[in-house]
């Protein structure tokens, strides 16, 4: 049976559910991301962005949010518009919704490197393989200073100190991850390298049948 990811966000409106403790480690890690960001124009890139409950609160609030380019890329059109709907009507102008394959490095190719990437809802539905294929896109996806803040499960066998692992041999610094005593695993990292060049037409992950 294939998920139905309309009624997957449900969960977020669920007070106690693993889904909400989430969105809210999220949130905060998005806030101070932008509270430690340079000054000047920020941008941003949100894959598998679903209804853009992530990011989008975060900036109707946040005193940078005209600073801000952002760009969400959803492949379900029902999550893409409830997105863009939130987005107008907090008038945020600089936000764009894509619909369109999340996997695919060309969705972001002229908005890279950016100063925060978010991976939230991806590491949880990929293989172990293709986790670590696209932390290593992660080095060319995001600016040096930049902020990736990604999310994981820690159910047994626990991944989560891998992918940090694999973060650091990509030249990131770890800023927070989650305790296994967690619902769910929050890692967020910063890159101290230079950013790569991102490939063009390569397809980062595939996520697995439900």
């Amino acid at each position: 049976m294939t998920r139905d990811w309309l009624s997957w966000h449900e969960d977020y409106d669920q007070p106690g559910s693993a889904l909400a403790a989430r969105l809210t480690e999220v949130q905060e890690q998005v806030r101070a991301a932008l509270d430690r960001a340079p000054a000047g124009p920020l941008r941003m890139v949100s894959a598998c962005a679903g209804q853009g409950r992530d990011l989008i609160p975060v900036l109707a609030t946040h005193p940078r949010r005209e600073e801000v380019t952002a760009r969400l890329v959803e492949l379900d059109r029902r999550n893409a518009a409830t997105a863009e709907d939130a987005a107008r009507a907090a008038g945020l102008t600089g936000v764009q919704v894509v619909v369109g394959d999340a996997a695919l490095t060309d969705a972001y190719a002229d908005l890279v490197p950016a100063d925060l990437v978010l991976l939230c809802g991806v590491f949880g539905n990929v293989s172990d393989a293709d986790v670590r294929a696209t932390v290593g896109h992660c080095a060319a996806l995001c600016a040096n200073g930049g902020t990736v803040i990604w999310t994981r499960h820690r159910r047994e066998p626990d991944l989560v100190p891998v992918i940090c692992d694999w973060f650091a041999q990509e030249g990131f610094a770890q800023i927070a991850a989650s305790t296994p005593a967690a619902q769910v695993g929050v890692g967020v990292h910063r890159h101290l390298g230079h950013p790569r060049r991102l490939p063009s037409g390569v397809t980062m992950f595939h996520f697995l049948p439900r």
